[in-house]
């Protein structure tokens, strides 16, 4: 049991209100990694005034990156939710490199590369070789241990988790993960720094799979066993889900959504990590992921979609 007492939601109004009167405590933020999470997250820091690096590892994929940012602000101009002006700006705050020493001079370095643990344990020890000791270190994982990838470097005081969920500029929440030796000040600093981004901070103890998506992934898998055995179909089973409990979207449209490959590392983690069978991937899901039948990405899942991601 952890002995430290929750910062509940109740503790950010104080906070909160610092956030409003000092805009001026991040300056300059790195984010590794441009897929779906880090690009959006690029967006959401930029949106809030303030400065961010994007780090790939080739000039191509970095040219990919900023042309998918593009096109996801082209979108939103379509949709009236933001102007021309509006992307200039954020555009104007953005950079991206294929150096990594340029994050040197960020506050806050978030990872945002892909699950694989000892990607990312290379990673954390070139930043602690680059960064200055009082850069603060964050992962975006939502399965590896928070914990043990700080333990690869001098500073597992300032290191921690922050859960973003897709898409990053609408979704609401963030899960702020301490590890083992996270430090409050840490904790608090990044609070603040999610304030900024307009977000709702949850304060989550490291535990595999952390709240969001431990839940999410049983409900997901259930339904792919149910249509697995021909209870309904997926459009019967994603109709039931959504009427009857006010869901948004059914799980499986946002299975596709999040990407079969992802649903099924995840579901692969918590059943190696906490040994219960509900984690266990569904066979149909395994099956889809052989087939490259990813969701939305690759226009087929459990579901088929058009090239705008639309489904038909």
């Amino acid at each position: 049991m952890n002995d430290k007492e929750p910062l509940g939601l109740k503790d950010l109004a104080p906070l909160r209100k610092m956030e409003v009167d000092d805009t001026s405590e991040f300056n300059s933020i790195a984010v590794i990694g441009g897929g779906t999470i880090g690009q959006g997250l690029a967006q959401s820091i930029s949106e809030n005034g303030m400065e961010v690096i994007i780090v790939e590892n080739d000039k191509d994929t970095l040219e990919k990156t900023l042309k998918r940012l593009d096109e996801a602000l082209n979108r939103e101009i379509k949709r009236w939710a933001m102007t021309s002006a509006d992307k200039k700006s954020i555009l104007s705050r953005i950079e991206g490199t294929t150096n990594i020493e340029k994050v040197e001079e960020c506050e806050i370095i978030v990872s945002a590369i892909h699950e694989d643990l000892q990607a990312n344990l290379k990673l954390f020890k070139q930043l602690d070789q680059v960064c200055p000791p009082e850069t603060i270190f964050v992962t975006n994982t939502s399965t590896l241990s928070i914990t043990e990838l700080a333990a690869v470097t001098n500073r597992e005081d300032h290191f921690l988790g922050m859960h973003f969920l897709n898409p990053v500029p609408k979704v609401a929440l963030v899960e702020i993960v301490r590890g083992l030796k996270t430090s409050d000040e840490t904790f608090r600093t990044m609070q603040r720094f999610a304030l900024r981004l307009g977000k709702t901070p949850v304060e989550v103890f490291e535990s595999p799979g952390y709240v969001t998506t431990r839940v999410i992934v049983s409900l997901l898998n259930e339904a792919m066993y149910l249509l697995m055995e021909g209870v309904a179909s997926a459009d019967g089973i994603d109709t039931a889900i959504k009427l009857g409990f006010n869901f948004p979207e059914g799980p499986l449209s946002l299975a596709d959504k999040m990407g079969l490959d992802q649903v099924m590392t995840w579901m692969e983690g918590l059943f190696r990590d906490l040994g219960d069978l509900k984690y266990r991937p569904c066979p149909l899901l395994r099956k889809l992921v052989r087939a490259g039948h990813l969701g939305v990405k690759s226009g087929q899942g459990f579901f088929i979609y058009d090239e705008n991601g639309n489904k038909i």
